[in-house]
């Protein structure tokens, strides 16, 4: 599994922390948690517990920890599990020491960091699990909450799969529109070529194929890497893999569910892309327990 630090500078995530902290205990004067100033002594300190209350694959703890940094540097935790690590309900992740109301006031915020990073590597776990003994790698999409693209995809492959493009600027991917608006294929990627060659860019070409007539262009020219799969049935993506030969990459995309994955991947496939890994991944349920420490 990559480190966070391959997705995020370490400023960018404490300025990603910074502005989720504002939104909870605000900003100036008037900032703080004011419920737990008023009802405890700053001096006074806790015990928080990060428990599971669900089966899941965890994920941030390196933000958890940037978080409690954030609030008091004096917060201190114990882990007993790693990033990509599975949880069942009762199972403690971290014990956090410090001042009982900095504890408070950094809750909802780890809380929330922890639980978004879980639901997505527990999603990519579902689907991962399903072909780990397959020949077929599980990619997610550029279908993420605004904000936590990098975050999110890190958290994919905590779960055990892939990243697929970062974003519009790491690859080029020739969609229906484009490939409509440019006059079809061919003079779409021709189009490419020579803005690629222009603008001295190195970035793979990949032509999304809507029919087998598509994907037989598509292999013709010698600029294209990867072939799209969008749509197909399970029976038209295993013609397009033989027909393919591999000659080029493919990928089967759009509507694969759970149900559908393993027979898209059993057709030779070499990537499988899953919206849903992000933009569907359900709710996990953590909480954070704390009791005061005389």
């Amino acid at each position: 599994m990559k480190p966070l630090s391959q997705y995020f500078r370490n400023e960018d995530l404490q300025a990603h922390i910074a502005r989720s902290l504002a939104e909870d205990l605000g900003q100036g004067p008037s900032a703080g948690d004011h419920s737990s100033a008023a009802c405890l002594e700053t001096e006074v300190q806790g015990l928080g517990k990060l428990m599971a209350k669900e089966n899941l694959i965890f994920a941030g703890r390196d933000v958890a920890e940037l978080v409690l940094k954030a609030v008091n540097p004096g917060l201190r935790a114990t882990w007993m599990v790693r990033d990509g690590q599975r949880m069942v309900p009762g199972e403690v992740a971290a014990e956090v020491r410090g001042s009982l109301p900095d504890l408070l006031g950094a809750e909802r915020t780890l809380l929330n960091y922890v639980q978004r990073l879980s639901a997505v590597a527990t999603q990519s776990h579902r689907y991962a699990s399903l072909i780990a003994d397959l020949p077929c790698q599980l990619l997610d999409t550029r279908k993420t909450t605004p904000g936590w693209r990098m975050l999110e995809k890190w958290a994919v492959q905590a779960g055990g799969g892939s990243n697929h493009r970062i974003g519009l600027h790491d690859m080029i991917m020739l969609k229906d529109n484009h490939i409509d608006l440019a006059g079809g294929i061919t003079a779409a990627v021709e189009r490419c070529e020579h803005y690629l060659a222009a603008k001295e860019l190195n970035l793979a070409i990949e032509v999304e194929c809507r029919s087998l007539a598509d994907v037989k262009e598509a292999l013709s020219l010698p600029s294209v890497n990867r072939i799209m799969l969008d749509n197909f049935n399970p029976e038209d993506c295993r013609s397009a893999v033989q027909l393919i030969a591999g000659r080029k990459e493919t990928e089967a995309s759009g509507g694969i569910t759970l149900g559908t994955l393993r027979t898209y991947a059993e057709t030779g496939v070499d990537f499988i892309s899953v919206g849903a890994l992000t933009h569907s991944a359900p709710s996990v349920d953590l909480n954070f327990k704390t009791i005061r420490q005389d």
